[in-house]
Protein backbone atom coordinates (compact mmCIF):
# COMPACT_ATOMS: atom_id res chain seq x y z
CA UNK A 1 0.00 0.00 0.00
CA UNK A 2 1.52 3.29 -1.08
CA UNK A 3 2.39 5.59 2.23
CA UNK A 4 0.90 9.07 2.07
CA UNK A 5 2.75 12.03 1.86
CA UNK A 6 2.70 13.08 4.93
CA UNK A 7 4.62 9.93 6.43
CA UNK A 8 6.90 9.92 3.43
CA UNK A 9 8.09 13.44 4.07
CA UNK A 10 8.83 12.88 7.99
CA UNK A 11 11.69 10.06 6.83
CA UNK A 12 13.60 13.21 5.07
CA UNK A 13 17.00 14.60 6.32
CA UNK A 14 16.55 17.53 8.06
CA UNK A 15 18.81 19.16 5.69
CA UNK A 16 15.46 19.66 3.81
CA UNK A 17 12.86 17.69 1.85
CA UNK A 18 14.92 15.94 -1.39
CA UNK A 19 13.84 16.21 -5.15
CA UNK A 20 11.88 13.18 -4.90
CA UNK A 21 9.94 14.43 -2.09
CA UNK A 22 9.65 17.28 -3.58
CA UNK A 23 8.33 15.88 -6.90
CA UNK A 24 5.84 13.43 -5.22
CA UNK A 25 4.51 16.42 -2.64
CA UNK A 26 3.93 18.02 -6.48
CA UNK A 27 2.73 15.43 -7.86
CA UNK A 28 -0.05 14.53 -5.00
CA UNK A 29 -1.40 18.36 -4.98
CA UNK A 30 -1.82 18.26 -8.29
CA UNK A 31 -3.49 14.75 -8.66
CA UNK A 32 -5.63 15.94 -5.38
CA UNK A 33 -6.33 19.30 -7.49
CA UNK A 34 -6.94 17.14 -10.75
CA UNK A 35 -9.37 14.28 -9.10
CA UNK A 36 -11.30 17.11 -7.17
CA UNK A 37 -11.83 19.07 -10.57
CA UNK A 38 -12.97 16.06 -12.36
CA UNK A 39 -15.09 15.09 -9.19
CA UNK A 40 -17.32 18.83 -9.45
CA UNK A 41 -17.33 18.80 -13.31
CA UNK A 42 -18.79 14.68 -13.71
CA UNK A 43 -21.95 15.69 -11.80
CA UNK A 44 -24.88 15.69 -14.44
CA UNK A 45 -28.65 14.73 -15.16
CA UNK A 46 -29.12 11.78 -16.79
CA UNK A 47 -31.19 12.48 -20.06
CA UNK A 48 -35.11 11.36 -19.65
CA UNK A 49 -34.85 10.61 -16.12
CA UNK A 50 -32.96 13.73 -14.68
CA UNK A 51 -31.01 11.52 -12.15
CA UNK A 52 -27.71 13.27 -11.09
CA UNK A 53 -24.75 10.75 -11.59
CA UNK A 54 -21.20 11.09 -11.60
CA UNK A 55 -19.34 10.90 -14.54
CA UNK A 56 -15.86 11.97 -14.93
CA UNK A 57 -15.45 10.87 -18.67
CA UNK A 58 -16.49 13.02 -22.17
CA UNK A 59 -18.78 11.83 -24.32
CA UNK A 60 -16.44 12.01 -26.77
CA UNK A 61 -14.18 9.85 -24.68
CA UNK A 62 -17.02 7.09 -23.81
CA UNK A 63 -17.54 6.80 -28.22
CA UNK A 64 -13.46 6.57 -29.24
CA UNK A 65 -13.69 3.62 -25.85
CA UNK A 66 -16.91 2.17 -27.19
CA UNK A 67 -15.78 1.92 -30.79
CA UNK A 68 -12.79 0.29 -29.60
CA UNK A 69 -14.27 -1.99 -27.54
CA UNK A 70 -16.73 -2.95 -30.56
CA UNK A 71 -14.08 -3.42 -32.53
CA UNK A 72 -12.62 -5.74 -29.80
CA UNK A 73 -15.44 -7.81 -29.69
CA UNK A 74 -16.08 -8.72 -33.24
CA UNK A 75 -12.40 -10.78 -33.13
CA UNK A 76 -13.57 -14.12 -33.69
CA UNK A 77 -17.05 -13.61 -33.20
CA UNK A 78 -19.41 -15.23 -36.10
CA UNK A 79 -21.51 -12.53 -37.69
CA UNK A 80 -24.71 -13.25 -39.58
CA UNK A 81 -25.05 -10.77 -42.65
CA UNK A 82 -28.11 -11.79 -44.21
CA UNK A 83 -31.29 -13.49 -43.69
CA UNK A 84 -34.42 -12.80 -42.18
CA UNK A 85 -33.16 -12.78 -39.02
CA UNK A 86 -30.64 -10.29 -39.77
CA UNK A 87 -32.79 -8.48 -40.85
CA UNK A 88 -35.21 -7.81 -38.57
CA UNK A 89 -31.96 -6.99 -35.92
CA UNK A 90 -31.08 -4.36 -38.42
CA UNK A 91 -34.55 -2.90 -38.85
CA UNK A 92 -35.21 -2.27 -35.23
CA UNK A 93 -31.63 -0.73 -34.82
CA UNK A 94 -32.58 1.91 -37.57
CA UNK A 95 -35.98 2.28 -35.42
CA UNK A 96 -34.74 2.56 -32.09
CA UNK A 97 -31.50 4.60 -33.20
CA UNK A 98 -34.34 6.84 -34.89
CA UNK A 99 -36.58 6.91 -32.01
CA UNK A 100 -33.38 7.74 -29.38
CA UNK A 101 -32.40 10.62 -31.88
CA UNK A 102 -35.98 12.62 -31.48
CA UNK A 103 -36.04 11.58 -27.54
CA UNK A 104 -32.77 12.48 -26.49
CA UNK A 105 -30.78 14.33 -29.46
CA UNK A 106 -28.21 15.95 -27.03
CA UNK A 107 -26.24 12.08 -26.93
CA UNK A 108 -27.98 10.48 -29.54
CA UNK A 109 -27.04 12.54 -32.52
CA UNK A 110 -23.27 12.02 -31.54
CA UNK A 111 -23.71 7.98 -32.01
CA UNK A 112 -22.94 6.51 -35.22
CA UNK A 113 -25.45 3.33 -34.96
CA UNK A 114 -23.84 -0.09 -35.88
CA UNK A 115 -25.43 -3.54 -35.30
CA UNK A 116 -23.65 -7.37 -35.79
CA UNK A 117 -25.80 -10.19 -35.20
CA UNK A 118 -23.82 -12.74 -33.47
CA UNK A 119 -24.31 -16.40 -34.37
CA UNK A 120 -24.11 -18.32 -30.71
CA UNK A 121 -27.47 -19.61 -29.44
CA UNK A 122 -25.51 -20.50 -26.13
CA UNK A 123 -25.46 -16.75 -25.37
CA UNK A 124 -28.61 -15.39 -24.14
CA UNK A 125 -27.68 -11.49 -24.54
CA UNK A 126 -27.37 -8.41 -26.36
CA UNK A 127 -25.46 -5.13 -25.36
CA UNK A 128 -24.57 -1.64 -27.13
CA UNK A 129 -21.36 0.29 -26.32
CA UNK A 130 -21.66 4.46 -26.72
CA UNK A 131 -21.67 5.46 -30.01
CA UNK A 132 -24.49 3.17 -30.99
CA UNK A 133 -22.32 0.43 -31.24
CA UNK A 134 -24.83 -2.61 -30.83
CA UNK A 135 -25.01 -6.33 -30.86
CA UNK A 136 -27.70 -9.13 -30.80
CA UNK A 137 -27.01 -12.83 -30.06
CA UNK A 138 -28.97 -15.55 -31.54
CA UNK A 139 -29.33 -16.96 -28.06
CA UNK A 140 -31.90 -14.42 -27.07
CA UNK A 141 -34.08 -14.57 -30.19
CA UNK A 142 -36.31 -17.45 -28.80
CA UNK A 143 -37.13 -15.31 -25.61
CA UNK A 144 -37.49 -11.98 -28.24
CA UNK A 145 -39.45 -14.29 -30.54
CA UNK A 146 -41.27 -11.50 -32.49
CA UNK A 147 -39.80 -8.05 -33.85
CA UNK A 148 -41.58 -6.11 -30.91
CA UNK A 149 -40.15 -8.03 -28.28
CA UNK A 150 -36.58 -7.70 -29.84
CA UNK A 151 -37.48 -4.34 -29.65
CA UNK A 152 -38.08 -4.17 -26.00
CA UNK A 153 -34.27 -5.30 -25.47
CA UNK A 154 -32.74 -3.22 -28.18
CA UNK A 155 -34.36 -0.39 -26.66
CA UNK A 156 -33.54 -1.43 -23.06
CA UNK A 157 -29.44 -1.77 -24.14
CA UNK A 158 -29.68 1.40 -26.54
CA UNK A 159 -30.84 3.54 -23.35
CA UNK A 160 -28.12 1.95 -21.28
CA UNK A 161 -25.41 3.91 -23.47
CA UNK A 162 -27.75 6.66 -23.71
CA UNK A 163 -27.69 7.13 -20.38
CA UNK A 164 -23.94 6.59 -20.16
CA UNK A 165 -24.04 3.95 -17.71
CA UNK A 166 -20.85 2.54 -18.86
CA UNK A 167 -18.82 5.52 -18.09
CA UNK A 168 -20.64 5.85 -14.55
CA UNK A 169 -19.30 2.31 -13.73
CA UNK A 170 -15.68 3.76 -14.68
CA UNK A 171 -16.23 6.46 -12.78
CA UNK A 172 -17.15 4.28 -9.48
CA UNK A 173 -15.01 1.70 -10.54
CA UNK A 174 -11.65 4.14 -9.60
CA UNK A 175 -10.55 4.28 -12.89
CA UNK A 176 -10.74 7.83 -12.39
CA UNK A 177 -7.62 7.45 -10.62
CA UNK A 178 -5.56 6.36 -13.96
CA UNK A 179 -6.32 9.90 -15.15
CA UNK A 180 -5.41 11.48 -12.06
CA UNK A 181 -1.89 10.44 -12.17
CA UNK A 182 0.99 13.61 -13.47
CA UNK A 183 -0.44 14.61 -16.43
CA UNK A 184 -2.43 11.78 -17.66
CA UNK A 185 -5.77 13.60 -18.34
CA UNK A 186 -6.69 12.04 -21.62
CA UNK A 187 -8.50 8.22 -22.56
CA UNK A 188 -6.28 6.74 -24.20
CA UNK A 189 -8.37 4.45 -26.92
CA UNK A 190 -6.01 2.65 -27.41
CA UNK A 191 -4.65 1.77 -24.21
CA UNK A 192 -6.23 -2.19 -23.50
CA UNK A 193 -6.43 -1.99 -20.19
CA UNK A 194 -9.07 0.69 -20.66
CA UNK A 195 -10.61 -0.76 -23.71
CA UNK A 196 -11.10 -4.06 -21.42
CA UNK A 197 -12.54 -2.12 -18.88
CA UNK A 198 -15.12 -0.20 -21.02
CA UNK A 199 -15.95 -3.74 -22.48
CA UNK A 200 -16.45 -4.80 -18.85
CA UNK A 201 -18.76 -2.07 -18.15
CA UNK A 202 -20.89 -2.25 -20.58
CA UNK A 203 -21.27 -5.79 -19.81
CA UNK A 204 -19.42 -7.44 -23.09
CA UNK A 205 -17.58 -10.17 -20.94
CA UNK A 206 -20.47 -11.67 -19.57
CA UNK A 207 -19.94 -10.80 -16.27
CA UNK A 208 -22.66 -8.38 -14.65
CA UNK A 209 -22.23 -4.46 -15.41
CA UNK A 210 -24.90 -2.41 -14.31
CA UNK A 211 -26.35 -1.72 -10.89
CA UNK A 212 -30.39 -2.75 -10.59
CA UNK A 213 -31.13 1.18 -10.21
CA UNK A 214 -29.54 1.34 -13.74
CA UNK A 215 -31.29 -1.49 -15.10
CA UNK A 216 -34.60 -0.16 -13.62
CA UNK A 217 -33.50 3.26 -15.75
CA UNK A 218 -33.15 1.65 -18.92
CA UNK A 219 -36.11 -0.25 -18.77
CA UNK A 220 -38.09 3.00 -18.04
CA UNK A 221 -35.64 4.88 -20.79
CA UNK A 222 -36.19 2.05 -23.17
CA UNK A 223 -39.75 1.53 -23.05
CA UNK A 224 -40.06 5.07 -24.58
CA UNK A 225 -37.27 4.36 -27.08
CA UNK A 226 -39.58 1.24 -28.27
CA UNK A 227 -43.05 3.27 -28.16
CA UNK A 228 -41.40 5.84 -30.48
CA UNK A 229 -40.12 3.69 -32.76
CA UNK A 230 -43.38 2.37 -33.17
CA UNK A 231 -43.47 -0.87 -31.36
CA UNK A 232 -45.79 -2.29 -28.72
CA UNK A 233 -44.65 -1.60 -25.37
CA UNK A 234 -46.52 -4.30 -23.83
CA UNK A 235 -44.72 -6.60 -25.32
CA UNK A 236 -41.87 -5.31 -23.14
CA UNK A 237 -43.42 -6.72 -19.84
CA UNK A 238 -44.10 -10.31 -22.00
CA UNK A 239 -40.25 -10.62 -23.24
CA UNK A 240 -39.50 -10.45 -19.05
CA UNK A 241 -42.16 -12.83 -18.19
CA UNK A 242 -41.12 -15.16 -20.82
CA UNK A 243 -37.33 -14.54 -19.88
CA UNK A 244 -37.90 -14.81 -15.69
CA UNK A 245 -39.69 -18.15 -16.45
CA UNK A 246 -36.85 -19.85 -17.72
CA UNK A 247 -35.83 -23.13 -15.75
CA UNK A 248 -32.31 -23.58 -14.83
CA UNK A 249 -29.98 -21.16 -13.94
CA UNK A 250 -30.29 -17.87 -13.93
CA UNK A 251 -29.74 -16.06 -17.34
CA UNK A 252 -26.72 -13.86 -17.82
CA UNK A 253 -28.84 -10.88 -19.03
CA UNK A 254 -31.12 -11.40 -15.32
CA UNK A 255 -28.22 -11.05 -13.51
CA UNK A 256 -28.47 -7.81 -11.58
CA UNK A 257 -31.97 -6.93 -13.27
CA UNK A 258 -34.79 -6.06 -10.69
CA UNK A 259 -37.10 -8.82 -9.79
CA UNK A 260 -39.62 -9.61 -12.29
CA UNK A 261 -42.29 -8.55 -9.84
CA UNK A 262 -41.18 -5.16 -9.63
CA UNK A 263 -39.81 -5.12 -12.95
CA UNK A 264 -43.47 -5.78 -14.37
CA UNK A 265 -44.94 -3.57 -12.08
CA UNK A 266 -42.71 -0.77 -12.54
CA UNK A 267 -43.40 -1.43 -16.57
CA UNK A 268 -47.12 -1.58 -15.72
CA UNK A 269 -47.13 1.62 -14.63
CA UNK A 270 -44.92 3.77 -17.07
CA UNK A 271 -47.56 1.77 -20.03
CA UNK A 272 -50.07 4.11 -20.00
CA UNK A 273 -47.75 6.89 -21.64
CA UNK A 274 -45.60 4.83 -23.40
CA UNK A 275 -49.09 3.67 -25.54
CA UNK A 276 -49.87 7.15 -25.98
CA UNK A 277 -46.40 8.31 -27.13
CA UNK A 278 -46.56 5.07 -29.78
CA UNK A 279 -50.18 6.40 -30.73
CA UNK A 280 -48.82 9.40 -31.90
CA UNK A 281 -45.55 7.85 -34.13
CA UNK A 282 -47.81 5.96 -35.77
CA UNK A 283 -50.04 8.60 -36.21
CA UNK A 284 -47.18 11.23 -37.75
CA UNK A 285 -46.08 8.35 -39.39
CA UNK A 286 -49.41 7.83 -41.59
CA UNK A 287 -50.51 4.59 -39.62
CA UNK A 288 -53.43 3.17 -38.08
CA UNK A 289 -53.64 4.47 -34.62
CA UNK A 290 -53.59 1.02 -32.36
CA UNK A 291 -56.57 -0.46 -30.55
Amino acid sequence: MAQSTHSYSRRVSLAGPSLVTRSWDRGSVLGGVMVAAMLLGGCQSVAGTDRRQLNTYSVAQEIALGDEAYAEMQVGAKAINAGRDYEMVVRVTNRIAAAADRLHPEIASRFEWEVILIDDDEVVNAWALPGGKMAVYTGILPFTKTEDGLAAVMGHEAAHAIARHGGENMTRQGLVSLLSIGAAVMVDPEDRVIVAAAASAYGLLGEPAFSRAQESEADELGLFLTADAGYDPRESVALWERMAARGGEPLEFLSTHPNSETRIRDLEALMPVALEVRKQRLLERGDRAPE
